[in-house]
């Protein structure tokens, strides 16, 4: 019951947001409880974040800046925010540092789509300095095989509004260096921007969810261009560099993962037949099964159905994007898969599905040099979207 009232309150609280209405007192503090805090960020901070709305970063700003002011004595809301106004706006960069620290988006994907970009135009602008992504491991890793950047660990915890600032202390001191500037491509190590991790001068903001207003831009182009607007950079480009895992190529690399959001997945038996399809044209398959689970069962269950004799990826994600840069096609759904596969070059087809409006589906498509055919699902009928995937295979 309680996930349930979490639920509803979330979702009329993000309404009231999208419609510019005052939220009623107290409502933050109950979304905020640790009972709550799930649903408070899938629904109403995602939600937000997901429209690539300019004034919806503003309604983000005034929101959880009242949030951060409740959970971490000496801040104000009012402080928070005046930053955010300040930040959020490009300018060039000053000077020649000697640490760069580039903050992970968390997400795999991300750190692909958007913080490769970042990185690629910090090492051509900084030749001489030190470059950092900080971050999980694994996000690290898909950049392991490049010695130009280094990692510095930083954990995110999902979880409680606790878990999600318990890394702010152990950030400003780590980023607070002499000599050093701070990149953040709108991580959630920061909330968005909003948690000062760096004297001001120092800080560099990418805002993804407001640049580049209402054009239909992807996340790869804007990025290029905050890059070239900032750094003078002016052809920054996504990449990936996993360590080689030595391993015979396949013809074509599958990701059936959905990033925990069941609205991208297509209902069975889409998935069987898919890999019935492919496997009939006498490809070489690697599929991954994920991290387990449910994603572990689905990949298994429809091998099983499809008959398919297929290679079954079970290491780290760093691995599998050293499996889809050395393929021939990627098959998948949206996911990070898809901007690997886009960022070396990779043909691709996406299947899109899920998203709550035009614009979240045009910032995220794929976006880079080789083919790409982005299967977009407005009808998620089994049967119709495995029509538009085989005439795009085809």
């Amino acid at each position: 019951m309680a996930n349930i009232w979490c639920n509803e309150r979330a979702e009329r609280l993000l309404e009231r947001c999208l419609a510019g209405a005052e939220w009623p007192e107290g409502w933050l503090e109950a979304m905020t409880a640790e009972d709550c805090a799930e649903a408070f960020f899938r629904v109403v901070v995602e939600g937000l974040a997901d429209r690539f709305e300019p004034a919806l970063c503003e309604t983000y700003a005034a929101l959880f800046s009242r949030v951060i002011e409740a959970a971490a004595p000496g801040v104000t809301a009012a402080g928070l925010t005046a930053r955010y106004q300040r930040v959020r706006r490009p300018r060039p960069v000053c000077g020649a540092p000697e640490q760069v620290y580039v903050l992970s988006r968390v997400t795999l994907g991300a750190d692909v789509a958007v913080t490769s970009v970042l990185l690629d135009a910090a090492k051509r602008r900084f030749p001489e300095a030190q470059i950092w992504l900080v971050g999980a491991r694994k996000n690290w890793e898909l950049f392991a095989a490049d010695a130009r950047i280094r990692h510095l660990p930083a954990a995110y915890q999902r979880g409680s509004l606790r878990d999600r600032l318990a890394s702010w202390p152990e950030l400003q001191q780590a980023l607070s260096q002499p000599r050093s500037i701070v990149i953040d491509p709108d991580s959630r190590l920061t909330q968005l921007g909003l948690l000062p991790v760096c004297p001001e001068e120092n800080y560099y903001f990418f805002e993804s969810r407001g640049y580049g207003g209402a054009g239909e831009d992807p996340l790869p182009e804007l990025a290029r261009r905050w890059a070239e607007e900032t750094f003078g950079v002016a052809d920054a480009r996504p990449y990936v560099a996993p360590a080689p895992q030595g391993l015979p190529a396949a013809e074509v690399t599958i990701s059936l993962g959905v990033g925990e959001n069941p609205a991208k997945r297509i209902a069975d038996p889409f998935e069987e037949e898919l890999l019935r399809y492919l496997a009939g044209k006498g490809s070489r398959i690697c599929i991954d099964r994920g991290a387990g689970g449910e994603e572990a069962e689905r990949v298994e269950r429809a091998i099983a159905r499809s008959g398919a004799r297929v290679e079954r990826w079970e290491g780290s994600f760093a691995g599998f994007a050293d499996r889809i840069a050395r393929s021939s096609l990627y098959v998948g759904y949206d996911s990070a898969g898809q901007h690997v596969a886009a960022a070396c070059g990779v043909p691709l087809v996406s299947i899109f599905a899920g998203f709550p409006c035009a614009r979240m589906f045009a910032r995220w498509r794929p976006a880079g040099s080789g083919r790409i055919d982005v299967v977009r699902v407005d009808d998620p009928v089994p049967a119709a979207v495995l029509r538009q995937v085989m005439r795009a295979l085809e």
